[in-house]
C-alpha cells in the first residue's frame, strides 16, 4: 500500500445487495480527509456489483462477512492479489444508517486503516 504523500488511501466496502451496510460505510467515511471511498454488492441483484475495475481502484478491500469475503476471492482473486481483505462480522441486521451501524462502522474501520 504505496501512496504518495497526500493522496488518500482507496477503501471499497461490500456486502451483498449494495443496499445497507456498504452504503453506509460509504456515507459515514466518504467525508474523512485520509480516505476515498466506494462501495459494491457481491450479489447478482446488487444496487452496483463488484466488478474489476472497483477492485483495481482499491488499495484495500473491506467486507462486512466472511461469506462476501470467500465470493470475492472465489470471483476476483486474481485483482485481490497483494491487497489487503478484511472482514467486519456485521450481519445483516441493519437498514440503511441505523445509529447502531454507523457505531459499529466507526469503531472497526480507523484501527483496521491505521486511522487511530
Amino acid at each position: 500500500m504505496t501512496r504518495r504523500a497526500g493522496e488518500k488511501l482507496r477503501v471499497l466496502f461490500v456486502c451483498s445487495r449494495n443496499q445497507w451496510r456498504s452504503p453506509t460505510a460509504e456515507q459515514v467515511f466518504r467525508r474523512h480527509p485520509a480516505l476515498a471511498v466506494r462501495s459494491a454488492g457481491t450479489s447478482a441483484s446488487a444496487r452496483r456489483r463488484v466488478g474489476e475495475a472497483d477492485l483495481a481502484w482499491a488499495d484495500v478491500v473491506i467486507a462486512m462477512e466472511s461469506r462476501h469475503k470467500a465470493r470475492l476471492l472465489q470471483d476476483h482473486a486474481g485483482a485481490l492479489a497483494g491487497k489487503p481483505l478484511h472482514v467486519l462480522d456485521i450481519p445483516d441486521d441493519y437498514r440503511f444508517m441505523d445509529p447502531a451501524l454507523v457505531e459499529l462502522l466507526e469503531a472497526a474501520v480507523p484501527p483496521l486503516l491505521g486511522l487511530g
